[in-house]
């Protein structure tokens, strides 16, 4: 099973040479951050955008350097011809099974490969060694499956992670009093049941008699790579091996009646995710693009730099207390714009469409049946 995406990677600022002296370096960095913010404005009549701060600025554009050139490198998990699972290798439309398109160390068998947690945990030995020959097969020709298809760890999602997002949860008049208005103090974490997963293309089930008021989220989904209790923030982002997308699908009713929140987030397939993992290598997961649409509307319009508690927070305070496993997921919050933000509120109904994109990942597709 193996997830890729290809597609161009975003726009950074790089250095040939850094010299011991700290100060020119922030101001070419500031000034480059200041262009950045300038250009949306200058050339699109956009408003300006916030940016992180010019060392992380630095330091996530240095770890960026895409496999392919000027396509991003993906890894997907896809059903063979027999119907089982295999991790394969994405560039534009074709896709190859892993393990035709690498050369294997001794000290590593076959059956290690054999799915995308096995994958991710042997991808420093893999990765160098990757030679897309062949014809491969077309995607259109394949079933892509949710790159984990049924987690073994954690998935793990954060609530109340993008201040516009804060402020329509008060404004909810479905499904009042889940939480309270404020922008939270600490990250709000949750999890939802490995069985609620389903992968691109697949039916989110309609609970009929359960629930009346399901709502969609598109968010970002960091899988964990290297395993690590304790992580201190600026050593985080060193144990993300990708990203993806997912839909944290929700039940507002059935949320709010338990104040805990898992019973309303984890109804059967009520997480859809996929199409693929991007290898953290290949893109800056702290700013993208993301957004959503129900039947062509868009509906939800953010940037993952608008993240109240950015990625490395995150993995930080989970860890405190908690190890980290290969292959976690950790959904990283929604932006504004959910079915319940509405006035009146617009809820999923069986015959919608949901399409999820993020920017240098690809997109999500799923229906309501």
């Amino acid at each position: 099973m193996a997830t890729f995406l290809a597609g161009s990677g975003p726009l950074v600022y790089g250095f040939t040479a850094i010299g011991k002296g700290s100060g020119s370096l922030c101001k070419m960095v500031c000034r480059s951050l200041s262009l950045q913010q300038q250009l949306p404005s200058l050339l699109f009549g956009l408003p300006r955008r916030k940016v992180h701060s010019p060392v992380a600025t630095v330091r996530a554009a240095a770890s960026i350097s895409p496999m392919f050139g000027d396509e991003i490198l993906k890894l997907a998990t896809f059903q063979t011809g027999n119907g089982e699972d295999a991790v394969g290798v994405v560039r534009g439309d074709t896709i190859w099974h892993l393990q035709d398109v690498v050369k294997l160390p001794q000290s590593i068998l076959p059956a290690q490969l054999s799915d995308m947690v096995g994958v991710i945990q042997h991808w420093d030995l893999l990765k160098n060694s990757l030679q897309l020959t062949g014809e491969g097969r077309r995607l259109n020709e394949i079933k892509i499956q949710a790159p984990i298809p049924r987690p073994m760890g954690t998935i793990m999602c954060i609530g109340k992670n993008y201040l516009d997002h804060v402020k329509e949860v008060d404004t909810w008049k479905s499904a009042p009093g889940i939480s309270t208005p404020e922008a939270p103090k600490h990250p709000i974490v949750f999890t939802k049941a490995p069985q609620s997963v389903i992968g691109p293309g697949a039916a989110i089930k309609y609970p009929y008699g359960w629930s009346e008021l399901v709502d969609y989220e598109a968010e970002l989904a960091v899988i964990i790579g290297k395993p690590g209790r304790g992580i201190q923030k600026e050593d985080a982002l060193d144990h993300v091996f990708g990203y993806t997308i997912l839909n944290d699908v929700t039940a507002r009713e059935v949320q709010k009646r338990h104040q805990q929140w898992f019973l309303g987030k984890s109804c059967d397939t009520f997480c859809p995710m996929g199409p693929w993992i991007v290898p953290a290598s290949e893109i800056d997961g702290q700013d993208l693009a993301i957004q959503c649409w129900v039947n062509d509307e868009l509906r939800q319009d953010g940037r993952t730099s608008e993240m109240i508690f950015p990625i490395a927070e995150l993995i930080s305070t989970i860890s405190a207390g908690i190890t980290l496993q290969t292959g976690d997921i950790l959904a990283t919050g929604t932006p504004a714009g959910v079915g319940s933000g509405f006035n009146p509120p617009r809820h999923l109904k069986p015959g919608d469409t949901i399409r999820i994109k993020v920017e240098g990942i690809g997109e999500l597709h799923n229906h309501v049946e």
